[in-house]
């Protein structure tokens, strides 16, 4: 018997990601599988989306159209909220759905009560 490995118990050597054989590698399993994974996708896009998506929309209509028409436009902002309703709807996508909810509601209620201690500071102190 010999002490050297067989070609069957040699270790191997990993591969970096992206020099594989397919030019497309598979996400890592943390991408895939981790639960905490999709829970702070979904909360952290909520709440970029309930930021950043009305400000955008606000300026592109205010760039687009005059006032009174971006005014009479803007409540349908509100259209956003189909897509976290619709993501929970798919069983695929629900927990992602449901977080990214929970992260648009959460940071609205914070923004609303934020506004209203400030709004409630400066008229006791005015």
């Amino acid at each position: 018997m010999t002490d050297a490995p067989s070609a069957a118990e040699a270790p191997s050597t990993p591969t970096p990601v992206g020099q594989g054989d397919d030019a497309s590698p598979e996400p890592r399993w943390w991408h895939r599988d981790h639960p905490t994974f999709t829970a702070l996708a979904g909360f952290f896009t909520g709440l970029v989306t309930i930021i950043v998506v009305p400000g955008l929309y606000a300026g592109l209509l205010s760039t687009l159209t005059d006032t009174d028409t971006a005014e009479t436009l803007f409540p349908f902002v509100l259209l956003v909220l189909v897509v976290p309703i619709g993501l929970s709807i798919a069983p695929r996508t629900r927990r992602f759905g449901l977080y990214l909810l929970l992260g648009m509601v959460s940071t609205a209620v914070v923004m609303a009560v934020v506004a209203a201690l400030v709004l409630l500071v400066l008229v006791r102190t005015g």
